[in-house]
C-alpha cells in the first residue's frame, strides 16, 4: 500500500536550517507530483500548502512566506522528496506533512519547532 514516511524534524534556533525527507513506497513515485504541507499549533486541523514539485522535478511552487528560504527537491531513484528549510523563523513551527498529489495520500508528519 501507499506509504509516506517523513523524517528530519526537530528543534532548531531561529535562523537555523533543517532538511526534511519523505520516503515513498507502494506506488510509482516518479509519476506523481509531490507536495509539502504544514499544520501550525493551535490552528485546528487545517493543513496549509508549503511547496510542490512536479513528477520530473520541475514546476516548483512555494507559499509566499517561504519563498527564498525553503527549497523542495526530489530524487526519483531514491523515491524521496526533500524540503530544505533555511533561515527558519518561529512562525515556521508546525507539523510538516508530505502529500502524494495524484493519490491524495499523506504521511504521518514530522514536528519542526523553531525556538531559542
Amino acid at each position: 500500500q501507499v506509504q509516506l514516511v517523513e523524517s528530519g524534524g526537530g528543534l532548531v534556533q531561529p535562523g537555523g536550517s533543517l532538511r526534511l525527507s519523505c520516503a515513498a513506497s507502494g506506488f510509482t513515485f516518479s509519476r506523481n507530483p509531490m507536495s509539502w504541507y504544514r499544520q501550525a499549533p493551535g490552528k485546528g486541523k487545517e493543513r496549509k500548502f508549503v511547496a510542490t514539485i512536479a513528477s520530473a522535478g520541475g514546476n516548483l511552487n512555494y507559499e509566499d512566506s517561504v519563498k527564498g528560504r525553503f527549497t523542495i527537491s526530489r530524487d526519483n531513484a531514491k523515491n524521496t522528496v526533500y524540503l530544505q528549510m533555511d533561515s527558519l523563523k518561529p512562525e515556521d513551527t508546525a507539523v510538516y506533512y508530505c502529500y502524494a498529489v495524484f493519490l491524495d495520500s499523506w504521511g504521518q508528519g514530522t514536528q519542526v519547532t523553531v525556538s531559542s
